[in-house]
């Protein structure tokens, strides 16, 4: 798969190996599943990538293969695994994407923490280019402009962190996680967050995380387009001084990757990293951004 078939390619998904068999029905049958009331919203996509998580043992934490969808077509899950017991889950509809072939990335794209994980719609640039998760996700230009600062600045976040609080979860912008709390930065896009009706959810939601015990900036396009430096990054770093600096407790240890020419690098922060599937939210509610459910693939 060369990058300039698919340079221009905005129909890019990230999916999940939940389990290692699902990995070897790729590479031998050549097929993936997703629930159909699971899809994302970008639908449908013309290529596949794949997160593989913590079962994978010394293997996991990474997206390693990726493959261009040949065709789609619906199915239920008795005709899918004919052998399967009978359960209420046998009439389940999927879409199955038959791949053109599997291919494998020459470095992984790996992890700094476990995380709860549903679908990443993404682009095949940010694709091709990235180090990390963090560096995939497609919902903002100004949530990139930001995350490009903070890569620059080497401060660690964490892209689109889901945050579980009475059963209703939220996906921060940007989660930084420090030896005494944890910070929320949010962008606060004009089309968005600036409407009369977003102004009661986004304080409520404020208050929910500020009661957990996350601090919360936000910041709108102005301060983060043309006055980053005053009003961002003093507010993000007296923000993080104040919580004790940056901690590196729950980040995943450093990993050593084995090159095809034999060569081993070890990937450091912002070298490379991915992300987790929290098997806990299997069912649980629509990720407000992209509409996708986390589920059984």
């Amino acid at each position: 798969m060369s990058s300039s078939r698919h340079s221009k390619n905005k129909d890019g998904l990230i999916a999940i190996l939940k389990e290692k068999s699902d990995l070897t029905i790729l590479q031998e049958q050549g097929w993936y599943r997703i629930p159909v009331a699971s899809a994302p919203k970008r639908w449908p996509p013309r290529w596949l990538a794949f997160y593989q998580p913590k079962n994978f043992g010394e293997d996991a934490y990474r997206i390693r293969y990726f493959g261009q969808v040949k065709e789609i077509h619906r199915a239920r899950r008795r005709e899918i695994f004919p052998n399967e017991i009978e359960s209420p889950r046998s009439d389940k509809e999927y879409f199955i994407l038959r791949l053109e072939k599997l291919e494998e990335r020459e470095s992984p794209i790996l992890s700094y923490r476990p995380r709860r994980l549903v679908f990443i719609p993404t682009t095949w640039e940010k694709f091709e280019r990235a180090g990390q998760i963090n560096d995939l996700f497609d919902d903002s230009p100004l949530e990139d402009l930001l995350w490009a600062e903070l890569k620059r600045l080497s401060i660690e976040a964490e892209r689109q962190w889901a945050v579980d609080l009475n059963k209703t979860i939220y996906h921060l912008d940007f989660a930084l996680f420090c030896n005494n709390g944890k910070l929320n930065v949010e962008t606060d896009g004009d089309t968005w967050h600036l409407s009369r009706d977003r102004v009661p959810q986004d304080n409520a939601r404020d208050n929910a995380l500020q009661i957990a015990g996350w601090t919360v900036l936000r910041y709108n396009t102005r301060q983060i387009r043309e006055n980053f430096q005053k009003e961002c990054l003093r507010g993000i770093e007296a923000s993080i001084n104040k919580l004790g600096g940056l901690s590196s407790d729950g980040l995943v240890p450093r990993i050593f990757y084995t090159r095809g020419s034999g060569s081993v690098q070890q990937l450091n922060l912002f070298d490379g990293a991915g992300d987790d599937y929290c098997a806990e939210s299997n069912g649980g509610p629509l990720c407000p951004k992209c509409g996708a459910q986390a589920d059984d693939p």
